[in-house]
């Protein structure tokens, strides 16, 4: 009689876009069923629980590879901490018989059938604290130390019941690099990435730490960064540039040599997080990109105060590449203040200090910034970081975005793109202007509308889009560096004063009118 097929052995395939699309939300199901109502709530539970999945595969084929060749592996984690001992569906054997005892799920079935909730106490009274504790092994590995910070700010599972923290299991089991057919669908990063994006619409708090996927393609791709360079983001979010930046990297390699991806894996990206629910997202987002080490910094940028540097010891004083969307409208108090040169609250100017300084000589940067940073002149600091941009840097190019480019990540700012070299000072800025294209939250930015500029950008080329600006066109205007468009005509405003104050006056009843009836239901309602 032939012995049962076990669950993993039946796992399905998942060949197309649309059956990993609904297997990942069959899984949001759940956890929004597990009072987990909306992505901020599941997506940093699921992080973790995608991130133990994939770890314990690519350990379990670095451990095939390592034994193909005689040499010696040890894994991250050991028994019962593994994926595949606590969360693993249980083969179909008899788990009474020692011979059998670590097959897959063996713990998991263990604790399941003691009852009494000792599945739910393992997970948050055993296996979390044990991850969370990996950096202070004696001797922890990068990996272990990873680990650790990924669960930095997990206390417990949030999921409410046993059952559907094991349905749970059970789904993201199913849609592991395995089970994924690569040649048909998108990789796992990238079903990742679409649920970090989740974590920004619908007005969710989690908007300011997105960045349009186009146009952090677009930075990476003009800036261009090598092999063997260092890679910096000072604030870098979920780890959006870096992750695009590796992707793009990996692309332009080729068939890369064993130490090229050594390279690339482990000494190329560096970045710094502040946030403690998003710090741990990072992480588990670039090692999907199969970022082996991320050397993620934890602490805020512009004070300098630490949470935690583990992961960033050996990192260099100075970068080749630095990529960013600093946060709009922030403000910072004295204590970041005293550590720049010119002082303001605005976290925007302090960033694009601390970019300029992070640079080497000939090093690159590809940088977001709101208008508002562009065209302010009535404010000393903005003025003076301006000026040191264009006296330490080559601000080659600067791209006008659409009003609407920032609006599912909850910002209507209008933003611009800067690109500059560190080492010499800016003689003339290539303006490329695409204020004009609409951009809706239906209708959002796509790559095609950057075809021209990087059709003209080798030779800086003027058409009714672009053109260029001398420094001293730049001084006279007070170092406002805001896109004018000269090709372009502004429609004159024709009404007179009268008409103006006429305009003004009748808004003016609407709003003392509107007010009126706010105040009389408020009477009533008491």
């Amino acid at each position: 009689m032939p012995s049962p097929k076990s669950k993993t052995q039946n796992r399905k395939s998942l060949n197309s876009q649309s059956s990993v699309n609904s297997a990942v939300k069959s899984i949001c199901d759940i956890m929004r069923r597990s009072n987990l109502a909306g992505a901020m709530a599941y997506v940093p539970e699921l992080t973790w629980i995608l991130f133990l999945r994939i770890l314990d595969e690519r350990e379990t084929m670095e451990a095939q590879e390592a034994a193909a060749v005689g040499a010696t592996f040890k894994p991250s984690l050991a028994a019962p901490y593994r994926w595949q001992d606590w969360a693993a569906p249980a083969e179909q054997t008899n788990h009474k018989d020692t011979k059998t005892r670590r097959a897959p799920g063996w713990k998991r079935t263990e604790l399941v059938e003691a009852g009494s909730g000792k599945f739910f106490e393992f997970v948050n009274a055993d296996l979390i604290p044990h991850l969370k504790a990996l950096r202070d092994k004696p001797n922890a590995t990068p990996r272990q130390k990873v680990i650790s910070q990924i669960f930095s700010s997990v206390e417990k599972t949030r999921i409410d019941t046993e059952r559907n923290l094991l349905d749970v299991l059970d789904k993201v089991h199913e849609i592991s690099g395995e089970s994924v057919d690569q040649t048909h669908v998108f990789t796992l990063s990238q079903v990742y990435e679409g649920l970090l994006l989740k974590m920004g619409e619908k007005n969710n708090d989690g908007g300011q730490f997105f960045t349009p996927r186009e146009v952090i393609r677009t930075i990476v791709r003009a800036i261009d960064p090598k092999v063997g360079e260092k890679v910096y983001d000072p604030c870098c979010g979920t780890g959006g540039f870096l992750a695009q930046s590796y992707e793009f990297m990996r692309t332009a390699l080729g068939d890369a040599t064993a130490e090229q991806q050594d390279v690339l894996k482990r000494q190329t990206f560096y970045g710094r997080e502040k946030d403690n629910n998003i710090y741990p997202i990072s992480l588990a987002n670039l090692v999907l990109h199969d970022i082996d080490e991320p050397h993620i910094w934890h602490g805020n940028t512009l004070t300098g105060a630490e949470d935690y540097g583990g992961l960033f010891a050996g990192a260099p004083a100075l970068y080749d590449v630095v990529l960013m969307n600093p946060p709009f409208g922030g403000k910072e108090g004295k204590e970041a203040q005293t550590r720049f040169a010119y002082k303001t609250g605005a976290t925007q100017v302090l960033f694009l200090q601390h970019v300029i300084d992070s640079l080497k000589p000939g090093g690159r940067a590809g940088i977001v910034l709101d208008e508002g940073v562009l065209f302010r002149t009535n404010e000393i600091a903005f003025v003076q970081t301006k000026r040191k941009l264009l006296d330490e840097c080559d601000l080659w190019a600067i791209i006008s975005l659409p009003p609407g480019t920032f609006i599912n990540a909850g910002a209507g700012v209008k933003a611009n793109l800067l690109f500059f070299t560190k080492g010499k000072p800016t003689e003339k800025t290539w303006y490329f202007d695409l204020s004009n294209v609409k951009v809706t939250k239906k209708q959002p930015l796509t790559k095609d509308k950057f075809d021209g500029f990087f059709r003209m950008l080798p030779k800086r080329e003027d058409s009714e889009d672009s053109w260029t600006v001398t420094r001293a066109e730049l001084e006279a205007r007070g170092f406002d560096l805001k896109a004018v468009n000269p090709h372009r005509k502004v429609e004159e405003d024709t009404r007179t004063p009268g008409q103006l104050l006429d305009i003004i006056e009748a808004k003016g009843r609407e709003v003392a009118e509107a007010v009126a009836k706010l105040r009389e239901l408020d009477r009533k309602g008491r």
